[in-house]
């Protein structure tokens, strides 16, 4: 059993040399909404999406477990929209598994991102129970929300960007929602049984049952530009999910973020977190992922991750992606919530434990020190906060020439100086007092 300590021994010990880092903003390209309700109210005027609302509805509202920029401001222009034309929303969590896979696990995670009854004005039902809608041609089973399956119509609200485990017209997006989101555990467990490399072809399927069988009226697509604020909203109706989403699957790609290095040595992670990314931390960044036929990019010898998100209520499914991790991140992790997901999702390996190093500061040098013929001095250090937040990040001494002759893509930002750690080993990250960068410990 682990406990608070675990005593290794290491050849040499972790006193080694560790090049200094240096504050760096990169340079993105960034369209931004600066009136999110008037941008909402707008999309509702378009003649296609009003004419489907009709007065005295009771209409699901599906709202999912990423921590989307802005989504309870999203939400509730929605729905105080809705309200305005005569409907009756409500909230429903649509989001698989997630949450533990409990009914109040999953409000917990909503009421996170500030989406509750208190907050939106309108009731959240939540539950695990599911509607048969359908099946598919071989058969298969389709699973619709109990609560969404009984409603006069349902809306969904998502996040559109690349999936962190497939290739596809559609990854993750509205697609996904209508499909994993909204079959709740029994269907996201029944679809991933036929292999996450099928679902480019199966989601597409599952979503057109459910809107064959059920009167979906729209789904709100939300595209963030690369410093994680929101660039693009559209409401799509329903009918036209399939044609219209590949489009802004595209626009999201566009405006991703990304580590502008095509190769570092390590790559130090303040937190992971469902909130983040459904991989914990999204491999689009990190260049890695299980993924048979996923590209390297850029190239990561070494992962180290710190901690995990308080909104992730310990689901910490993705940890398996990194190489190291720090005893806080261990002891912040809910084994079960993490099962529950990895077990419905058929990919195990995201509950792997990685190597668990006591501090960060032990977990960072570890790192360091294992990557093979490149000394200490030497290392091509990234620290990021997250895979969402890119805009400032530090690299190490050894990456100063390439930061230099790229004026275009980075800002230098500070003068260098050495990874700051507390008494305990904890780093000072980005987070501005220790306090919060130890959330959820205690």
């Amino acid at each position: 059993m682990i406990k608070d300590k675990i005593e290794v021994n290491i050849a040499g010990g972790l006193d080694i040399p560790i090049p200094k880092m240096v504050t760096v903003r990169q340079k993105f390209e960034a369209p931004t909404v600066d009136d999110i309700p008037t941008l909402v109210d707008s999309e509702f005027s378009k003649p296609e999406i009003r004419s489907k609302v009709k007065p005295g509805q009771s209409i699901a509202v599906g709202c999912g477990s990423r921590g989307i920029a802005n989504i309870d401001t999203i939400a509730k222009s929605v729905i105080q929209v809705l309200q305005a034309l005569g409907a009756k929303p409500f909230i429903f969590p649509c989001m698989g598994s997630h949450g533990a896979a409990t009914a109040e696990g999953q409000k917990e995670v909503l009421k996170g991102y500030g989406i509750s009854e208190a907050t939106m004005g309108v009731p959240v039902h939540a539950t695990m129970e599911t509607t048969i809608v359908g099946e598919l041609d071989d058969g298969t089973p389709v699973h619709m929300d109990k609560n969404a399956a009984e409603a006069d119509a349902i809306v969904v609200i998502n996040r559109i960007k690349p999936h962190t485990s497939f290739r596809g017209p559609t990854e993750s997006g509205v697609t996904k929602m209508l499909s994993i989101g909204i079959g709740k555990i029994n269907g996201a467990s029944t679809y991933h049984m036929h292999g996450m490399d099928m679902f480019p072809t199966l989601l597409p399927k599952v979503r057109d049952v459910n809107l064959k069988a059920r009167n979906i009226l729209f789904g709100v697509g939300i595209i963030e530009n690369a410093y994680d604020k929101t660039a693009f909203i559209e409401l799509m109706p329903g009918e036209t999910i399939g044609e219209r989403e590949p489009s802004l699957q595209e626009m999201a790609k566009r405006n991703m973020p990304r580590i502008s290095f095509s190769e570092i040595d390590v790559l130090v992670i303040e937190e992971m977190g469902k909130n983040i990314s459904g991989a914990g931390f999204d491999p689009n960044i990190t260049g890695r992922s299980r993924s048979s036929d996923w590209v390297a990019d850029p190239l990561v010898k070494k992962i180290v991750v710190l901690g995990l998100t308080p909104q992730s209520h310990g689901n910490a499914t993705g940890i398996g992606g990194a190489d190291v991790i720090s005893m806080r991140l261990y002891q912040q992790m809910d084994i079960g919530a993490t099962y529950a997901n990895v077990i419905t999702s058929m990919s195990l390996g995201g509950a792997a434990i990685p190597l668990i190093m006591n501090t960060d500061q032990d977990a960072i040098s570890l790192a360091v020190k294992s990557v093979v013929r490149v000394k200490p001095e030497d290392c091509r250090i990234v620290h990021i906060r997250n895979t969402l937040d890119l805009a400032e990040i530090r690299v190490s001494e050894p990456l100063l020439d390439e930061v230099k002759a790229n004026p275009a893509r980075f800002e230098i930002r500070s003068t260098a100086q050495p990874f700051d750690f507390d008494a305990d080993g904890t780093l000072f990250g980005f987070a501005t007092k220790k306090e919060s960068l130890k959330a959820a410990t205690g």
